[in-house]
């Protein structure tokens, strides 16, 4: 038995109901659902003063790392169905050549995970729940790292998956899909077009969607990068969060834990402004911040080499938007090549291979702080959330022919 499944067996649940997200509505635990009525995602309640009595800082912090150390504030129920691939707590990496003497610019980098990104965490208590909940075969839509997670922890926890992806999705994503035991198959279209394969898939196979959001159980995953934030920041929060945004679990996930946090008086009212980042060619999230309104319509013609961050529309977009403008913060949109100059620069000046949407980030921030959006002396988290090892990189094409002399002058 894993230290992790030990706390399960110690500690009960302390979730109480699900509450549809827009209209309030409430649906009871224990028994499996997607969307609520209104076709909002549903999310998950707690006893909150049960956890604060039940745990303390001190003894969460005294746990090995990984995001199943945040048992209370998670919906699993029973040990025996924890799915783990050896978690870490992701590092904190400051960027100290690629930015201004003085600022403090920090990477939270997720790519130390298992399957090489923040996936792992939602997808982990995906399907943990479905396997508490009797749900044998799980499908979803992905432009590559969330199903690469979702096959790697099925196939630790026994279930069946099946997985659709764009056909331009990267070469590498597809195989490990595949190597890590799903049905994978590549679509002429963008991600909402799997979706809906997905979607219309539920009724005929009776396979359960694990589509982003609609499923109420990977915000729930995602949330621990919040709890994971203020504890490594001693159960204080950063100025600023720059997140790479497609679907957005993560930031609905992370607003939700610093809720949670405060109403069991574990940090204050303080609040990090939230930055919505995507690219100039799939910016739905941006658009609909600048015209104030709550809903994103849908992005045509959706196009950024970010593949992570190319979600033309989001189920929970005003989720997003909400979580933005109520912590201050804005949501920006950088061009593919402001991207991969950002991306370049971490690697060469600071020895830090981004992801191409965590090099969003860090372009984001350049324009943030060119604009005067964000200041020098705020302290600022930006997210990479995989390992930029994943993704293709420049060719090196420099040989050296050791038959003939070698002209060391030319290494100079």
């Amino acid at each position: 038995m894993t230290e992790f499944q030990h706390l399960y067996e110690q500690s009960p649940s302390f979730v109480t109901h699900l509450e549809c997200s827009m209209a309030g509505d409430i649906y009871p635990k224990a028994e499996p659902h997607g969307l609520s009525k209104a076709g909002k995602p549903l999310l998950v309640r707690y006893d909150l003063g049960k956890i604060a009595n039940a745990v303390t800082k001190a003894e969460i912090e005294s746990r090995p790392g990984g995001f199943w150390k945040y048992r209370e504030f998670l919906p699993l129920e029973g040990a025996e169905n924890l799915v783990s691939l050896g978690e870490v707590m992701t590092p904190l990496v400051p960027l100290r050549h690629s930015v201004p003497d003085g600022v403090e610019v920090i990477v939270k980098d997720e790519g130390r995970l298992p399957t090489g990104s923040f996936k792992a965490r939602g997808l982990a208590l995906a399907v943990a729940l479905a396997k508490e909940l009797g749900q044998t075969h799980l499908a979803m839509p992905t432009n590559g790292n969330a199903g690469a997670a979702l096959a790697a922890y099925a196939s630790c926890g026994g279930l069946k998956t099946t997985i659709f992806c764009p056909d331009d999705t990267p070469e590498v994503n597809v195989r490990e899909i595949e190597l890590q035991g799903a049905s994978v198959y590549k679509v002429n279209g963008l991600i909402n077009d799997c979706g809906r394969i997905v979607g219309d898939g539920k009724e005929i196979l009776g396979w359960s969607d694990i589509s982003t959001l609609k499923e109420p159980y990977r915000i729930e995953g995602k949330k621990t990068m919040g709890l994971e934030l203020a504890e490594q920041f001693g159960w204080q929060l950063p100025d600023v969060i720059f997140y790479p945004t497609g679907g957005g679990t993560g930031l609905i996930g992370m607003w939700k834990a610093f809720q949670e946090l405060e109403a069991i008086g574990w940090i204050g009212r303080k609040r990090p402004r939230m930055v919505a980042v995507q690219s100039t060619g799939c910016a739905p999230i941006v658009k609909a911040w600048e015209d104030g309104v709550e809903h994103a319509p849908l992005w045509e013609n959706a196009y950024t080499a970010a593949s992570g961050i190319r979600v033309p529309a989001a189920v929970g977009d005003f989720l997003i938007l909400r979580a933005v403008r109520e912590s201050g913060g804005f949501a920006i949109a950088v061009t593919d090549e402001h991207i991969f100059k950002a991306r370049d620069e971490a690697a060469q000046k600071d020895g830090l291979l981004l992801c191409p949407e965590g090099a969003a980030t860090f372009a984001a921030w350049q324009k943030a702080l060119e604009s005067g959006q964000v200041s020098r002396d705020e302290r600022v988290i930006l997210f990479n959330c995989a390992s930029g090892l994943k993704y293709p990189m420049p060719e090196s094409d420099h040989v050296i022919d050791c038959h003939k002399p070698v002209d060391y002058a030319a290494f100079g």
